[in-house]
C-alpha cells in the first residue's frame, strides 16, 4: 500500500483534487489517502471540502487578511514542514498554480518526496499574464516526478521544456470529472443548489466572474463599464458573484452597483455555481476553471485575458478572448446575443479538456509509478 498525501489551499485546487482523493479511496488496498489543507482561501475551500465529503487530515488554517505573497510563501512552507515528517508519504500530489502548489512541492523536494503535479503544462510563456501563476506553475514543472497533462498540448508544453515523455501521463482535467459529478448530483436530487427567485426567465441570463491580479485598476474599470452596457439590454440579466478583494469591489460596486439588470452576489457555493452555470446563457469570466467547465454544459464563454494556458478550447470554437477591451466585450457579447448561428456553434458541447474519467488516469499512472519505484530500488538494494 502507498501512503499519498494531497496538499492544497484554494477553491479551485479543492474543486480539481476531490475528484482525485474519492478516486483513490476506492481502492483501500493499494493507497493510505492522506489530505492536508493550508486554507489559502478559508470559506471557498470549505464549501467545496462539504460538497464532496472531503475531510482533512491537516488543516493548517495559514490565511490571514490582505497577507502578502511573501507571507503566505514562508508560512505555508513553515506549516508543511511538521506534516511531511509526520505522514512521510510516498508521494505528494499538488495542482495548479497557487502559492500552496508551489510550496508543497517544494516541501516534498526538500523531504526527497515524489512529486505528482495535477494540471501540469499549462503556459502562457509570460510570467507576468497571469501573475504569479505562470511563475508556480513552470517552478512547480521543475521538482515534479510524475506530470498529469490534462491535454496533449500541455504535455507538449512539458516535452518542450526538456520532461521526458515517460514521466508525463495525458489524464484529461479533473475539473470536467468535478462539475459532470455535481451536475449529475443536481439532477439527482443528491445535491441541492440555490434558489433563484430573483431571476427572470425572460432574460437571457449572463454569469459573470471576474478577479484576476493582471486586471487591478484600469482593466476592471473597462470591464465594469462594459458589463454595464450589456446590461443596458431589455433582454438581458447579469449576475456576477463578486469576489471579497477591495481591487475587485470597488470599481464594480461603484459602477454596477445601482443598475436594475445587473445583480451582484456574494461568492457561491461550488455546488451553487455548477447550479447558476447550467441556467446562463452566455459566461463572461476570467476563470481557467470556468473555462474548461463551460464546455460541458454547452455554454459559450468570453475570457477576459488577453492570453490563456488553455487554448484548446479557443481552437475548438467554444471560447474567445476578449482582454479587458470595454469595446471588445460589448461587440463580442452582442454578437452572441443577436447571431443564433455563432450561438449555436459555440454552444455545441464539446469539450477538448476531457470526458470525466481523468481522475481514474491519474489513480493508474500513480499506482504505476510507484509500483516501478518500488521494483527499481529492491534491484538497487
Amino acid at each position: 500500500m502507498h501512503k499519498i498525501l494531497l496538499i492544497f489551499g484554494t477553491r479551485p485546487e479543492a474543486i480539481k483534487l476531490c475528484p482525485v482523493i474519492r478516486k483513490l479511496r476506492e481502492y483501500p488496498a493499494k493507497f493510505d489517502v492522506r489530505v492536508c489543507v493550508t486554507a489559502q482561501h478559508r470559506e471557498m475551500l470549505d464549501q467545496v471540502l462539504l460538497a464532496f465529503d472531503v475531510k482533512p487530515d491537516h488543516d493548517l488554517d495559514l490565511m490571514l487578511p490582505g497577507q502578502t505573497l511573501y507571507q503566505s510563501t514562508s508560512r505555508i512552507l513553515a506549516g508543511l514542514e511538521k506534516v511531511l515528517s509526520e505522514e512521510k508519504p510516498a508521494m505528494v500530489i499538488v495542482q495548479g498554480d497557487t502559492t500552496t502548489t508551489l510550496c508543497g512541492a517544494l516541501a516534498a523536494f526538500y523531504s526527497h518526496i515524489p512529486v505528482g503535479h495535477v494540471e501540469a503544462g499549462l503556459r502562457t510563456g509570460d510570467l507576468g499574464q497571469p501573475f504569479p501563476e505562470e511563475m508556480n506553475r513552470v517552478l512547480t514543472s521543475r521538482i515534479t516526478a510524475l506530470h498529469f497533462a490534462a491535454t496533449e498540448n500541455a504535455a507538449e508544453n512539458l516535452r518542450g521544456e526538456g520532461v521526458p515523455s515517460a514521466s508525463i501521463a495525458v489524464t484529461g482535467n479533473t475539473g470536467i470529472d468535478a462539475v459532470l459529478f455535481v451536475r449529475d448530483g443536481l439532477e439527482l436530487g443528491s445535491l441541492q443548489g440555490s434558489e433563484w427567485p430573483g431571476l427572470d426567465p425572460a432574460k437571457k441570463l449572463i454569469l459573470v466572474t471576474a478577479h484576476r491580479r493582471e486586471s487591478f485598476g484600469g482593466g476592471f474599470e473597462r470591464i465594469c463599464r462594459a458589463l454595464a452596457r450589456i446590461a443596458d439590454r431589455a433582454d438581458v440579466q447579469v449576475v456576477y458573484p463578486v469576489h471579497p478583494n477591495p481591487n475587485v469591489q470597488d470599481p464594480v460596486q461603484r459602477i454596477l452597483e445601482t443598475h436594475p439588470n445587473i445583480s451582484l452576489i456574494a461568492p457561491l457555493t461550488y455546488v451553487s455555481f455548477v447550479d447558476l452555470m447550467r441556467r446562463a446563457y452566455l459566461l463572461i469570466t476570467d476563470s481557467g476553471g470556468v473555462q474548461e467547465e463551460g464546455p460541458s454544459l454547452g455554454k459559450p464563454i468570453l475570457v477576459l485575458r488577453e492570453k490563456t494556458e488553455r487554448p484548446e478550447a479557443v481552437s475548438a470554437g467554444t471560447v474567445r478572448l476578449v482582454g479587458t477591451d470595454e469595446e471588445r466585450i460589448v461587440k463580442e457579447a452582442t454578437a452572441l446575443l443577436e447571431d443564433l448561428a455563432l450561438y449555436d456553434r459555440m454552444a455545441r458541447v464539446h469539450n477538448p479538456y476531457g470526458d470525466g474519467h481523468a481522475s481514474e488516469r491519474i489513480a493508474e499512472a500513480i499506482q504505476a509509478f510507484l509500483t516501478s519505484s518500488a521494483c527499481t530500488s529492491s534491484k538497487s538494494a
